[in-house]
């Protein structure tokens, strides 16, 4: 399980570093609105770690369903992911009442994120890249 924790986690920061510099960009030169800029990062985000993922870490598991397929459930597996996230701000800022902005940073980038990338290990090897056993791992 290591490489393929290793591989994860390589697409995984590879995809934060594509949705970051997308998101500064159509903020900043190209000037959409938050929103828009970020939804827009967003997929594109998920689309380098669908193909990280795809390509290197999996890329010894046969498809069980179309790449298409494939790719709507990763989606999904990472919408699910940003919820745990937002949920975890929300408990912290509005149920707990810490509103400071070190403590959403904390619920959102740190507990949240955690959280949020356990979700997606497990929903990425086990309803998106699904292998009888776990022989197709990352192998550098």
């Amino acid at each position: 399980m290591g490489p393929e924790l290793l591989g994860f986690a390589t697409a995984g920061i590879c995809a934060y570093a594509a949705d970051l510099g997308l998101f500064i960009w159509l903020r900043g030169p190209v000037g959409l609105d938050p929103l828009t800029a970020k939804a827009l990062s967003f997929v594109a985000g998920c689309t380098v770690a669908y193909a990280g993922n795809a390509l290197g870490t999996y890329r010894r598991a046969a498809a069980e369903v179309p790449r298409l397929r494939q790719y709507g459930i990763f989606f999904a597996v990472n919408i699910a992911g940003a919820l745990v996230q937002l949920l975890c701000i929300a408990v912290s800022h509005y149920g707990l009442g810490l509103t400071s902005q070190r403590a959403d940073t904390i619920s959102g980038a740190g507990i949240g994120m955690a959280l949020a990338t356990v979700l997606r290990f497990w929903g990425t090897r086990t309803l998106v890249f699904r292998t009888a056993g776990r022989e197709a791992t990352w192998t550098g």
